[in-house]
């Protein structure tokens, strides 16, 4: 799948002109999005379906820097899935330098806020994640 590519954005820096650290938190939420869309499952379209997925969780390993201009390339992988629960891995590049590793772990929630089941709640949704997550381990 196509990489997502953040160009970082002069507010995004610190003093030291990096780019702050809890922007690439933000990057993995902007890539995790694009790849939903891509996927053909937008955020929008998931909550339309009463499914809401917050973020339980965020490991973020940082390895280089990165600062105003720069070109972020994200990959993004779905790395479990267990119709209760998710993992996303991010892979961010810059320059051809891996510069961050990261993952983001997600439930599945209704729109009263109880968790729910993905395939019994919509098995479309839960196919295709299954999908996703076994090309991934292949």
């Amino acid at each position: 799948m196509e990489k997502y590519i953040h160009k970082v954005q002069y507010y995004e820096t610190d003093k030291m002109q990096f780019t702050h650290h809890s922007n690439y938190i933000r990057f993995m939420e902007e890539a995790r999005t694009d790849f939903l869309e891509k996927v053909g499952f937008p955020y929008k379209r998931l909550e339309d379906c009463g499914i809401i997925s917050p973020v339980i969780a965020v490991n973020v390993n940082y390895k280089k820097t990165t600062t105003y201009a720069d070109n972020i390339e994200i990959e993004v992988k779905l790395k479990n899935f267990t119709g209760v629960r998710c993992e996303f891995e991010y892979i961010m590049t810059c320059n051809n330098n891996i510069v961050c590793t990261a993952t983001s772990e997600h439930c599945f929630l209704d729109n009263n806020g109880k968790p729910i089941s993905v395939k019994r709640t919509n098995p479309e949704f839960y196919n295709l994640m299954e999908t996703l997550c076994e090309q991934n381990k292949n």
